[in-house]
């Protein structure tokens, strides 16, 4: 939602994009857009679609696409491969599955459980509320082993200090 802001702000951003190398003519190029005088066409960059947001303004692409410089995009986006924890959790957050490289189990990852509302009916709940109580279910991350049975998950110091997260 956008709300008018009076005074500069520091922002950090997190987008889910798709990113190829290009350069300013090249990208001028293909937007069929006559490259400006004052603008060095070689610079190298990347091409970025916004997969996440924001309507298409051209027809090869479902999402919004610009241009940015090699610097500026290096700074700000990583491969969704081998991500920081703060990327992952990020992901998670979205709706996303999540998994570490590092972990031996095949197929394992992690996934948020949103919160909900429900009525107990069943133990260990109706051992604390009488049943019928309506209760908050809060939300939480939970792990599908390699096994198949799904946990509540806790990330430990190893999980958080990892650039080893992966998109499943």
């Amino acid at each position: 939602m956008f709300k008018p802001i009076d005074t500069e702000v520091t922002f950090i951003g997190t987008k889910l994009i798709k990113a190829k190398t290009m350069t300013r003519a090249q990208y001028n190029e293909y937007r069929n857009w006559e490259l400006p005088a004052d603008e060095d066409g070689s610079d190298p960059g990347y091409l970025v679609e916004y997969v996440d947001g924001g309507p298409s303004n051209h027809p090869d692409h479902e999402g919004y696409i610009s241009w940015s410089p090699a610097n500026v995009f290096e700074e700000a986006y990583e491969p969704v491969q081998n991500m920081s924890f703060a990327h992952a959790m990020h992901l998670v957050q979205r709706g996303y599955r999540v998994a570490r490289s590092g972990w031996n189990g095949k197929g394992m990852f992690i996934f948020l459980v949103p919160g909900s509302r429900f009525e107990v009916n069943r133990p260990p709940l109706l051992g604390i509320y009488p049943e019928g109580t309506a209760i908050t279910y809060g939300s939480h991350i939970d792990i599908k082993a390699a096994d198949g049975r799904v946990f509540p998950w806790l990330a430990s110091q190893d999980d958080m200090n990892s650039n080893d997260w992966n998109l499943v």
